[in-house]
Order: structure tokens, then sequence, then C-alpha cells
């Protein structure tokens, strides 16, 4: 009787409700992990480089191979039935039930102009995404610690990970004002505008520093947010161009992501890889300088 009570009051909560507190509990969890994992192995732990990129490679062999692999399962059974024209292979006007292996799937989505370069565009920014996620903390220690305070570093911290998602209100508005695609490409041309204003400004204007890189972040993890949208774009001109029943939504997001998320890995391997490179760089000059003393 104990346990019917709380799960009656589970099942009367509303569908939308019971979504959205299941996501964001699931982003405050990816989110601890993402941000804290690469520098507690790097700077707690301190494990070998070869183990933390041993380790790093078989993530990405699993996590760039499920998505797809789920995919397939979930939508195999209508793709096995549907009736394709039977103009491709057979007289004009009559149609065909024949099954669609993987390879042919592929086929297909190899000659989707579109999917081709959205995965390419996707890749650099889901890389760049967890590039800023991972190192955020790093980049606040190493380039501002010596001028911030602890508590604004930890300000800072916090709004990078709950501005996006209050951007996104404001940026899905815009979405249905000026449609998804010139809402990202604004995206791109602001932080290319911010970029290249650091660039001219250089590291010596602090206040300018902490606004690019939080709002390098924010505008980056917005971005890769609204990305989802284009995806659902895809699957409806998939369902066209290849005259499909029903669209291969969970097949074409599984396929996404295995061309995508690799970026997650060559993030913290690259920049692991820098911050070995640099810290070993100097320590010879640190060594000289108490010599010298």
């Amino acid at each position: 009787m104990g346990l019917d009570r709380p799960q009656a009051w589970l099942l009367g909560l509303p569908t939308a409700a019971v979504y959205g507190s299941l996501a964001l509990f699931t982003t405050i969890l990816h989110n601890v992990f993402l941000l804290y994992y690469v520098d507690t192995f790097v700077s707690v732990y301190k494990i070998n480089k070869m183990a933390f990129w041993v380790g790093e490679t078989v993530f990405l062999l699993w996590n760039s191979l499920n998505d797809p692999l789920f995919g397939w399962l979930s939508d195999r059974q209508f793709l096995s039935s549907q009736h394709r024209p039977c103009g491709e292979e057979l007289l004009v006007g009559s149609e065909e039930t024949d099954s669609i292996t993987l390879g042919q799937y592929l086929r297909q989505l190899a000659r989707h102009r579109n999917f081709l370069w959205f995965v390419s565009m996707d890749l650099v920014q889901v890389f760049h995404c967890h590039f800023n996620s991972n190192f955020f903390p790093l980049f606040l220690e190493h380039l501002l610690s010596d001028h911030i305070s602890l508590s604004t570093g930890s300000i800072l911290l916090g709004l990078s990970y709950v501005a996006p998602h209050l951007n996104n209100l404001y940026f899905l508005s815009l979405c249905r004002r000026w449609g998804v695609y010139a809402v990202v490409r604004g995206l791109f041309l602001l932080k290319l505008g911010l970029s290249l204003l650091m660039l001219l400004a250089g590291p010596d204007h602090l206040s300018l520093l902490c606004l690019f890189i939080a709002s390098n972040r924010v505008f980056t993890e917005g971005t890769c947010k609204l990305l989802t949208l284009v995806v659902t774009d895809l699957v409806d001109e998939d369902l066209v161009l290849n005259h499909r029943k029903q669209a291969a939504s969970a097949l074409l997001f599984g396929m996404v992501a295995l061309v995508t998320k690799p970026g997650q890995t060559f993030a913290p391997l690259l920049g692991t890889w820098l911050l070995c490179f640099y810290t070993e760089k100097q320590r010879p000059k640190a060594s000289s300088e108490k010599r010298r003393e």
C-alpha cells in the first residue's frame, strides 16, 4: 500500500511535467560529469595520458555505434516492409514490397547532400561544444585565476550552463519568426565576430576576456540545442526523397550521432594533449628560473 500511493501520484502527473523533470535531472547529471571528469582524471587522479586516451577510444566506439544500432532496431520493422516505387526497378505505376537492408539505407543516405553537409558542420560544432564544456574550469583557472575571485569564477561557471537554456527560449521565438537556419547562421556570425574582437584586443582586457569565454560557451551550447530542429527537417526530406511510407526518424538521428559524436571524444583527447604539451614545455622554464634563484 505504501508503494501504491507514490506510483499513483506519479501516474497522475502531466506528461509534460514528467518528461521535463526527467530531462532536467538527466541534464544535471550529464553536465556535472561532462564538466568535471576531464579535470578530475587529469588534475586529481593524474592518470597516465595513454590510459586516458585508451578509455576515451573505447567510449568513442560505443558512443558512436549505440545510436545507429538502436535506431536500426527501432525502424527496421517498417523499413523491411515498406512499399518502394517500382519505377526504380520494374514497370512504372506498380508497387512492390521489398525489404531495405542497412547497406541500402546507407547508400540512400550517402546521396543525401544536405545530410552530408549538415553532419560535417555538426561534427565541428559538437567538438567545439564539448571542448568548451570539458575545459571551461581549466580556462578559468589558468587564464583568470589571478584576476577574479573564486565566487566570481563559480558564477561564470553556473551561468555558462543556465544561460543557454534561457537563451533558447528566446531563440525558439526567433526560429518561428525568421527560421532555424537564419538563427543558427546568425549565432555562427556572432561567435566569429566575438572571436575576431578578442583576437584584436588581446588577453590583457580582462572584462572582455570574461565576456568572451562565457559568451563563447553560451552561444555554442545554444547552437547545439537548436541543431536538433535541423535533424527533424532532414528526417522529413529523407521521407520525401526516398518515397518512404513512414519517416525513419530514429535511424536518421542515429546516423547523425554516428558521424558527429566522435567530436565528444576528440575534444578531451586534443585538450589533454595540449595541456600535456604546454605544461611539459613550461616545466624547463620554471626549473631554469629556480636554478637562477
